[in-house]
């Protein structure tokens, strides 16, 4: 009996709204009375879940002090004691116009009753922090204004997990279990996270007496190795000019006396191509020789010197078919 009173009622102030509501379409307020039933119907048996998501929705659609009751019932139901608290209040502060149904003014009597009943069960507790004056705090990820510190915060019961943290200060982290009525205090003290030692720079490794210094010397000895290798380059290419150019004269010799007046016999053929390769390859052994000589020359006398080098000498060495060069270390 008392069930199908409850939803009667739900069902009569819905169907009776206050003329600020009469703007609401018969289609919506059907899907709000609906919902209404529906909500009513999961409250009796206490599936205080499925209560909250229909009375949250009717309510959205037509708000009305019923529904927002049932709304905080459901949450009462589910643990939300704050949120309860909150939707009491708001029905309080709201009211209700002088000609609405007797349902919502039975609502708002319902209402006070029932905050008066919940308020004390509430528990609650009090944070304080010891450390910077920035420090972040938050109750299950939810932050916490530093105005809220140090004063009785209340909470809904249950498991809760408190944090605290700062800018170069190690972390805390406190669980706290509330139950109804409780009160308690949680005390977070930040200490600051010790600075890494700091690194010591290697000192500078001089260098032994026998190797120099490393920067110029190394430069300089690489640029002797290769003048070096230029010049025995150079001396090989006029070495090879000068074998060439002996050999070229000989046959030229040889051919002048088997071709009187400059005309030679056809069958002298190969050695006039002989005569004429032993020339190309005289002409581009000097050729080799002279480049070689002269980028020995140009990286000997533009490499950087260091005392440990700076009586090096090195001379090409060039005669008649033999090239090379000496040199004093």
């Amino acid at each position: 009996m008392a069930r199908r009173l409850g939803i009667a009622s739900l069902l009569l102030a819905l169907t009776f709204t206050p003329a600020a509501l009469a703007q609401v379409s018969d289609a919506d307020r059907a899907t709000a009375r609906s919902l209404a039933v529906e909500g009513q119907e999961a409250l009796e048996r206490r599936d205080f879940a499925a209560a909250l998501d229909r009375f949250s929705r009717a309510d959205a659609i037509i708000h009305a002090p019923t529904l927002l009751l049932g709304v905080a019932r459901a949450q009462v139901g589910v643990g939300q004691w704050i949120a309860a608290q909150e939707s009491y209040s708001r029905i309080l502060r709201e009211g209700v116009p002088e000609k609405s149904p007797e349902q919502f003014f039975e609502a708002i009597a319902a209402a006070q009753r029932e905050l008066d009943a919940l308020t004390p069960r509430i528990p609650q507790v009090l944070i304080s922090v010891i450390g910077p004056d920035t420090a972040a705090v938050t109750i299950d990820d939810a932050p916490v204004p530093r105005a809220a510190l140090g004063v009785r915060r209340p909470v809904d019961p249950g498991d809760h997990v408190v944090r605290a943290a700062a800018a170069g200060f190690a972390p805390i982290e406190v669980k706290v279990t509330l139950a109804e009525g409780a009160s308690e205090t949680v005390a977070l003290e930040l200490k600051p996270v010790a600075p890494p030692p700091p690194v010591k720079p290697s000192p500078p490794v001089a260098p032994r007496p026998d190797q120099g210094a490393p920067a110029s010397g190394s430069g300089g000895s690489s640029r002797t190795v290769l003048a070096i290798a230029a010049f025995g380059l150079g001396g090989a290419g006029l070495a090879a000019g000068a074998v060439g150019g002996v050999l070229a004269l000989g046959k030229h010799g040889d051919l002048s006396g088997r071709c009187p007046g400059g005309r030679c016999d056809p069958s002298l053929k190969g050695d006039i191509d002989s005569y004429h390769a032993m020339g190309t390859l005289s002409t581009i052994g000097f050729a080799i020789g002279a480049v070689g000589v002269g980028a020995g020359a140009f990286l000997l006398l533009t490499a950087p010197r260091s005392p440990q080098r700076a009586g090096i000498s090195i001379t090409p060495m060039i005669g008649l078919g033999s090239a090379g060069a000496k040199g004093s270390f």
